[in-house]
């Protein structure tokens, strides 16, 4: 594929990750998240890239985790996509926004139970004990039984939309190519980087 001006970044990602899903299916939607908190000092972690909608890059988490937090306190956040069997990476930038109680309900409900239980019942980023959190995930399939397990209040999802995305495919004598695009208003702006 032919990487220039005329490329629209968000469809070669979405092609790119078409192709590494059928390399490498149980690592498909593995993404790191890096956001930064009011200290100044980054956190990095994987999470699982949930879909692209209208543009923009959407994941689910605890609203008081760690990254909650830090999301709230500094809504910007960088994603990258690693994919050593392509020989890529995508790197992507921008603003978060938490995205509509209908969708994280939505989203929620697909969810195994078991998921649903453990979002229901940790405290994410929190000290606790094993015994503590298995405590409490006794206590909530007792007092649930079969019925359905709502979504927390402190559970959802967050939408990125991407102002920065880079583009990366490895060279094998060290000149990789590195394909820059920038938001400016509706526009990608295009640039090539130094490996």
């Amino acid at each position: 594929m032919q990487l220039g001006p005329e490329s629209d970044p968000i469809s070669v990602f979405r092609a790119w990750y078409a192709e590494n899903a059928s390399l490498d299916p149980e690592r498909e939607a593995a993404m790191a998240l890096a956001t930064v908190g009011d200290d100044g000092q980054p956190s990095l972690r994987m999470v699982l890239l949930k879909g692209v909608v209208a543009g923009r890059f959407r994941f689910f988490t605890h609203y008081e985790s760690r990254k909650g937090r830090e999301l709230s306190a500094n809504p910007k956040a960088a994603l990258l996509f690693h994919w050593p069997l392509l020989g890529r990476q995508v790197r992507v930038e921008g603003a978060v926004q938490r995205i509509g109680v209908a969708d994280s309900d939505a989203y929620f409900a697909t969810r195994p139970r078991e998921s649903q239980l453990s979002a229901s019942i940790s405290p994410q980023s929190q000290p606790i004990s094993r015994h503590e959190l298995e405590s409490r995930r006794r206590a909530a399939e007792e007092r649930l039984g079969s019925a359905p397990v709502p979504r927390p209040p402190h559970w959802g999802g967050y939408d990125l939309e991407p102002r920065r995305v880079e583009l990366w495919l490895s060279d094998a004598a060290r000149l990789h190519h590195r394909h820059e695009f920038v938001r400016a208003g509706d526009v990608w702006r295009y640039g090539t980087l130094a490996p």
